[in-house]
């Protein structure tokens, strides 16, 4: 039996990240980087597949847990009947070589502990040789090596393919695990201090913590989320995954399971403006020299999603060793849908350098040609048929979300040139352009018996994604024809009280079988378009229970099941938490002014 997908929390070092249950066993790590293979992999598999169970030896010992204040520290108190302990998980940022660090404290009486550190390499599959080197124990198997220590030194025993630990810890006791992974053929790197590293890694998440400019209602929320948005960023490169897993379900026992653990085009504009709006200019300029080294290249050649650092090749393949979360397979790595075409993403590109030229960011010699060059090949091939924003495996259509990004392309380009003299284009032609899509969209994309923009060209299903028409500024948010489609989404996608992202099962364009939950960030977009149509009370009311589905630890996966009440799909998603984060702003501002 797998746990729910919301009894984890997630800690990282900028470079990986671990999701930690609420059993005390970390059941999710890929190391060296996000993008590896993982070394624990019971997520998607059982124990054998690799986990690190870290808690009381008693059974039914009563876990609390919560961040140590604004930062990635996760503690968790243990009560059991002779006493209780705090265990704190965190990954510090690391100097040359990935640790996970666990330091377990005494609070009150005496807790006897278990540990069980089972190391799978390459996804669960490959069993290492352990040995002892010194105090330590060293798992090695291929390029991969892992090292255990303890301070002070507790004893470990190998008991079933696994190394295990029984200790206890009295009241003001600590007792700190380190796991440090690196490549096998290389010498052993420095050991940390784990209680230094700790008093590091909290200073560290304090000073980042102390730039975010929003003070608005649930600021606990939205600087979670942030603290997430940086706990997904590929710190070498500025990229930003969107969740740090792979083939979490978006439906229990189904086979939309995809990997996630790459940076996507789609999320730039919303992640540069989150990042802009909240004061975290370096990020956003990071994310923006990620963006411009991706896109470099033949227009042509524009691809939805990169690596880590601007990979292209993302071949996607199955791992049949792994029983899937919850019985959901395949579980796949790599992402087919890179070969995909998405004429959006054009448009999300330059909004995306709008936004950081309208913030002030420091502007690239080479970045307003790579733009022009993009917008050239747009301006040619914005009339065909893509596979739109969400990646549909079906056949290609005239996607509405994908016509009005064109528009957002070149108006874009219209506004930059208008600004800023020394940036040279064919305005006249860009306008014409802009112009040119305005009207086919209305025309064909716009159901005028229902009042409502359609999900494709000539279709009578709807799509979540028109809900950003007023953000982006294709038509005034008072605009009838807005209000319609507002209204029109919110009861045709509806789900127990959130909406889908577009309709599902018979009438499907995603050439998939099955269902999905509601999709939290298409919610988060309704609210906030409920606020832009004046409808501010609704809005409120919509955003008060978006603010109820995060886990204890303040964390939301992709999507929500509100007939289970369960998270579904990969966890944590950026996506997901840029739509909170985007939402609050938009309907408090930075001072929470309503």
């Amino acid at each position: 039996m797998h746990a729910p997908i919301e009894d984890y929390a997630l800690i990282g070092d900028l470079q990986t990240a671990a999701l930690v249950g609420r059993n005390g066993s970390v059941d999710w790590l890929c190391l060296p980087h996000f993008d590896s293979a993982a070394c624990f992999a019971a997520l998607l598999g059982d124990q054998e597949n690799g986990h690190w169970l870290l808690a009381p030896a008693d059974p039914d010992a009563r876990p609390e847990r919560s961040y140590r204040g604004e930062s990635l520290v996760l503690d968790t108190v243990w009560h059991t009947p002779t006493g209780s302990v705090q265990v704190t998980d965190f990954m510090p940022q690391r100097d040359r070589a990935p640790d996970v660090v666990r330091i377990v404290e005494g609070l009150e009486g005496d807790v006897p502990m278990q540990g069980v550190l089972r190391l799978r390499f390459d996804y669960g599959l490959v069993v290492p040789w352990v040995r002892h080197v010194g105090r330590c124990r060293v798992a090695v198997a291929g390029p991969d090596s892992a090292w255990l220590r303890t301070e002070p030194e507790v004893k470990t025993y190998g008991q079933g393919l696994s190394t295990r630990s029984d200790f206890g810890v009295a009241a003001g006791e600590r007792v700190a695990f380190i796991l440090t992974w690196h490549p096998s053929h290389e010498p052993r790197p420095a050991e940390i201090d784990p209680y230094e590293a700790l008093e590091h890694t909290l200073e560290d998440w304090r000073a980042w913590a102390a730039h975010c400019r929003y003070a608005g209602p649930y600021r606990a929320e939205v600087l979670r989320s942030l603290i997430t948005l940086k706990a997904l960023t590929f710190a070498p490169t500025g990229g930003i995954v969107a969740a740090p897993t792979t083939s979490l379900p978006e439906e229990l026992g189904g086979v939309r399971n995809w990997d996630y653990r790459f940076c996507w085009l789609r999320d730039a504009t919303l992640t540069l403006n989150s990042l802009v709006t909240a004061g975290y200019t370096e990020e956003a300029s990071a994310w923006r020299d990620w963006l411009l080294r991706a896109v470099a290249g033949n227009p042509a050649d524009l691809q939805i999603m990169y690596g880590l650092g601007g990979e292209r090749r993302l071949p996607e393949a199955e791992l049949p060793w792994l029983g899937g979360y919850a019985g959901s397979t395949p579980v796949r790595i790599g992402n087919a849908a890179v070969e995909q075409r998405q004429l959006d993403v054009y448009g999300g590109v330059l909004d995306s350098f709008h936004i950081a030229r309208v913030a002030g960011l420091p502007s690239k010699p080479h970045a307003w040609n790579i733009q022009r060059s993009l917008l050239d090949f747009l301006e040619c091939h914005w009339r065909e048929p893509d596979e739109g924003l969400w990646e549909v495996r079906g056949p290609r259509r005239h996607f509405v979300h994908s016509k009005i990004m064109a528009w957002v392309a070149a108006d874009r380009a219209v506004k930059a040139v208008e600004s800023d003299p020394e940036l040279e284009g064919d305005v006249a032609r860009w306008r014409a352009m802009r112009d040119e899509v305005h009207r086919e969209v209305c025309e064909k994309g716009y159901d005028a018996e229902r009042n409502t923009f359609t999900q494709s060209y000539g279709s009578d299903l709807l799509d979540a994604a028109t809900l950003l028409i007023p953000r982006l500024g294709f038509l005034p948010a008072d605009d009838p024809r807005v209000v319609g489609t507002v209204d029109a989404v919110r009861e045709e996608l509806a789900h127990g009280g959130l909406i889908r992202r577009y309709s599902t099962g018979a009438t499907t364009v995603d050439g998939l079988p099955g269902d999905e939950g509601t999709f939290l960030v298409c919610s988060f977009w309704l609210a906030e378009a409920l606020h832009l149509t004046g409808r501010q009370e609704e809005a409120r009311e919509l955003f008060d229970r978006l603010l109820r589905l995060p886990n204890d630890v303040g964390l939301l996966a992709e999507e929500y099941d509100p007939v289970a009440g369960r998270q579904l799909g990969n966890f944590p998603q950026a996506f997901s938490h840029i739509g909170l984060i985007s939402t609050a702003f938009t309907m408090f501002g930075c001072d929470g002014a309503d």
